[in-house]
């Protein structure tokens, strides 16, 4: 399957003059949003999935809250649909060695509460992020700031100072060429002085600063729907051209599908399983399939029995060879998917399809045997069921039993698929490390580099590392590329970062996914992004 590249926008150091992330805002016009019989107050209707936690960015690490976080905040940056940067709340993000950072904001921004968006309400939110005595979720994205500690309270990084209203400095514990493209991510998001008085309050009914926010008291009726308003006071270039966005909180992928089949929703970035070989004739000209940054895999703890040392290593292994990725993708995915051959994505530039180790990922039952073997020799297999663990709600019975089934008759042991109800139930106990078995996890991109598919899912203490795995090689490995100003030299050393995540497998890659969603007859301007969401401010409703 041919995949566009997405350029890593590395800002690339210069013998004179500055690293700089400035002027280049879009206009936001959002396509066909005036004119014609489209309804700027017509509310754009979308899937989604009850958050895990409540809406404060620092604590968000997967899709479903994030996909609201895009929505009702502004950054300093965001994403275009092709993953390039562009400024929103930054007028500039400027450096003369990748190390310290001057970031100058607009001074016209303002939150809901009519508070204006200062320079230390980036500070504040980022100081309230890494602190560890906060346990936020994504704390690890403020690890190369100077001052971070995963182990002591610090309530304010000595890396940030907040110069005057509108510009603070950013010191970072080592060079980042990257840093500019991160700032996109929510976890980089500002909060509101009101919401240091009360964080709950804040994660319930958020005071937000972005082109949507919360409909009033009552818009959050969880697990069932979030109703999004435009907010008039945003002035940044994702202007929504339409009146708002409600994302209703599906049990399952047939039940979305099922309604915008029969016009009762917009838009949907989920097609079930089920539907995969029919819903390009059902929708036409609406239907959606394209590559995009997102990376299907399930991860076995370090800490299960069998799965650890030697014998681990070997089972790790024998597992991957046992797995007919290449059948299950075109039997349950009819050809929507790609078998990976690394742990990241190929519309990503640096991507690569000839790592050393990489056989791993490839079916082969009589190498499988002879290492399960090899680890019996070491400990013998206890006999109980492998098991891998999936949300209900997310449509992945089909693969989940598909793959146990490949590893039962591959290696003889039993296998199956354990479900939960709702993907929160399932982060719950993945976060909490109270889960028993294997279960399937993934990425979507937060920002379009190699690094974001590595550090944050496998370096130690990352915060999306659910597997606990640590290895002082594939660390060195990965800080080598995030300090190296020249592109192509960096994501070298993130293909040999790689390479040792293919001997050790902390998880297990399974396949590329394309976006496969589609739109109704009545909206128009749909744009889905690089990393498989719908730009939804673009969108317009007849």
């Amino acid at each position: 399957m041919k995949r566009p590249r997405i350029g890593y926008a590395f800002i690339a150091l210069a013998a004179a003059g500055a690293l700089a992330l400035s002027g280049c805002s879009s206009s936001g016009d959002g396509g066909n949003g005036e004119g014609g019989n489209a309804d700027s107050a017509a509310i754009i209707t979308t899937n989604g999935s009850e958050p895990q936690n409540p809406l404060i960015a620092t604590n968000t690490n997967e899709v479903g809250g994030g996909k609201i976080l895009d929505l009702i905040f502004a950054g300093l940056v965001y994403y275009d649909a092709e993953g390039a940067a562009h400024n929103d709340l930054a007028e500039s993000i400027e450096s003369d060695d990748a190390t310290n950072y001057t970031i100058t904001i607009r001074d016209d921004a303002t939150f809901t509460d009519g508070t204006p968006v200062k320079a230390e309400n980036f500070v504040k939110a980022w100081n309230y992020g890494a602190n560890a005595d906060n346990a936020q979720l994504n704390s690890y994205f403020f690890e190369d700031i100077e001052g971070f500690s995963y182990e002591e309270s610090v309530p304010e990084l000595s890396g940030l100072k907040v110069v005057d209203d509108t510009t603070f400095t950013v010191k970072l514990n080592k060079a980042a060429s990257d840093f500019p493209q991160r700032l996109g991510y929510s976890a980089f998001y500002p909060l509101p002085d009101v919401a240091f008085e009360d964080m709950a309050a804040q994660g319930e009914m958020p005071v937000v600063n972005g082109p949507y926010m919360l409909a009033g008291e009552g818009a959050w009726q969880h697990d069932e729907q979030i109703e999004l308003v435009v907010n008039e006071d945003y002035n940044g270039p994702r202007k929504p051209q339409n009146g708002g966005v409600t994302i209703k909180f599906y049990a399952t992928q047939d039940a979305s599908y099922s309604d915008l089949l029969g016009g009762n929703v917009d838009v949907i970035d989920q097609i079930p399983e089920t539907q995969l070989a029919n819903f390009q004739s059902d929708l036409g000209d609406r239907a959606v399939n394209q590559p995009a940054a997102v990376f299907q895999s399930f991860t076995i703890p370090e800490s299960l029995e069998h799965f650890s040392g030697e014998e681990g290593e070997l089972r790790r292994k024998a597992i991957s060879m046992s797995i007919e990725r290449e059948q299950i993708t075109d039997k349950i995915f009819d050809g929507t998917r790609t078998p990976a051959s690394d742990f990241t994505s190929p519309v990503i530039d640096g991507w690569s399809d000839s790592l050393e180790g990489a056989e791993v990922l490839e079916y082969n039952p009589e190498e499988a045997k002879k290492l399960w073997a090899e680890a019996d020799e070491i400990a013998p297999w206890s006999g109980d069921t492998f098991e891998i663990a999936y949300n209900s709600d997310g449509g992945h019975q089909a693969w989940v039993d598909a793959t146990s089934n490949s590893i039962a008759s591959t290696l003889g042991i039993k296998a199956a698929g354990k479900a939960y109800p709702k993907f929160d139930v399932l982060r719950e106990e993945i976060t909490n490390r109270t889960i028993t078995t294997a279960f399937r996890t993934g990425w979507q991109a937060d920002y379009p580099g190699l690094y974001n598919f590595l550090g944050p899912l496998y370096a130690t203490n990352a915060s999306s590392n659910d597997g606990d795995y640590s290895n002082p090689e594939f660390d060195k490995l990965l800080q080598e590329g995030a300090v190296d100003t020249d592109p192509a030299s960096a994501n070298e050393k993130f293909q040999q970062a790689q390479e040792v995540l293919l001997e050790d497998l902390p998880a297990f890659p399974l396949w590329y996914a394309n976006v496969n969603g589609g739109y109704g007859e009545n909206v128009d301007n749909v744009e889905f992004g690089w990393n498989s969401v719908p730009l939804y401010y673009e969108i317009t409703k007849n």
